[in-house]
């Protein structure tokens, strides 16, 4: 959202645009009129060093700061050259089915034997994953924002459990105050938090411990995974679950901690009333001097 702050200074996704910021974008329009918007975004991206910490380019951000901007009548794009599906407008195609093995497992945890955890984010499993989240989770597929793992888990030679881990909240009361860091220091390190947005073990699976053996598993290996592909640290999980649906034992058993319930409302929410269920905030250390870590400078 693009919110106007002091001084006559715009802030769209914690980066701030000046006069001499506008002025740019403007002049650049007004010498190649005929540029594409993507083209535009990208000259842009470059010209301000507008980057995400593996180094690829805030592309679709500033896009949408460019968006933003013409809306507020402070720019004026170039005429679109297509218009491709909006993912984000409830036209992204659903995951389609992909049937697997179905047979029931039920057995103690030592006899499922040993347990393949893949990372399978572009590859050809990514499907297989998706589609079984889509048609057996209760929330169903919901793409991850931002920077994202999908672990696909396969034991007895065929998939059963799914995890997908994403960019976390901007901002969440429980963690935020367990934490104890200002504005300034959750602006600078949330991208060293990861959000569990979906944990899935599939229901023809009936293994006790299995569900805390995976979430252990997970957080032992994850940090390495997302420094391997985004090129900086995390030092703290979150998730949520539903009070009415789910106790969280897994969690408990994990070692995760009850950090609070959420408000109810969403971060699209204008009428500060409740209007979905309160959850739970669960939270999971990935180092003992997390405080230290985050209330600090960016490590990178």
């Amino acid at each position: 959202m693009l919110s106007f702050i002091m001084g006559g200074v715009l802030r769209y996704r914690g980066r701030e645009i000046g006069s001499v910021q506008l002025d740019f974008v403007r002049r650049l329009i007004a010498a190649e009129p005929t540029i594409g918007r993507k083209a535009l975004s990208r000259k842009v991206c470059e010209a301000w060093d507008w980057r995400q910490a593996n180094g690829q380019m805030c592309d679709m951000v500033c896009r949408g700061l460019m968006l933003a901007l013409e809306r507020k009548g402070l720019v004026k794009l170039p005429p679109r050259k297509s218009t491709p599906p909006n993912p984000l407008a409830g036209k992204r195609k659903r995951p389609a089915f992909i049937d697997v093995d179905r047979s029931p497992i039920r057995c103690a945890l030592k006899e499922l034997g040993a347990l393949e955890i893949l990372s399978v984010r572009r590859t050809a499993q990514e499907k297989v994953l998706n589609s079984l989240i889509e048609h057996y989770h209760y929330l169903g597929y919901c793409h991850p924002v931002g920077e994202q793992i999908k672990y696909l888990v396969s034991g007895c030679g065929r998939p059963i459990a799914c995890f997908t881990l994403s960019s976390a909240p901007r901002h969440l009361g429980p963690r935020d105050r367990f934490i104890g860091w200002s504005a300034e220091q959750r602006k600078a390190n949330i991208r060293l938090l990861a959000y569990q947005s979906r944990y899935l073990i599939l229901p023809w699976v009936q293994v006790r411990y299995l569900a805390s053996h995976l979430l252990a598993r997970i957080s032992k290996r994850i940090a390495s995974d997302w420094q391997a592909l985004y090129r900086h640290p995390l030092y703290y999980l979150e998730t949520f679950t539903n009070p009415e649906t789910h106790k969280g034992t897994c969690y408990k058993a994990a070692g995760w901690h009850a950090l609070g319930l959420t408000t109810g409302r969403g971060k699209a929410d204008q009428s500060n009333k409740p209007n979905r269920p309160l959850k739970v905030v669960w939270g999971y250390a990935l180092s003992a001097d997390f405080r230290r870590l985050l209330c600090g400078e960016s490590p990178v």
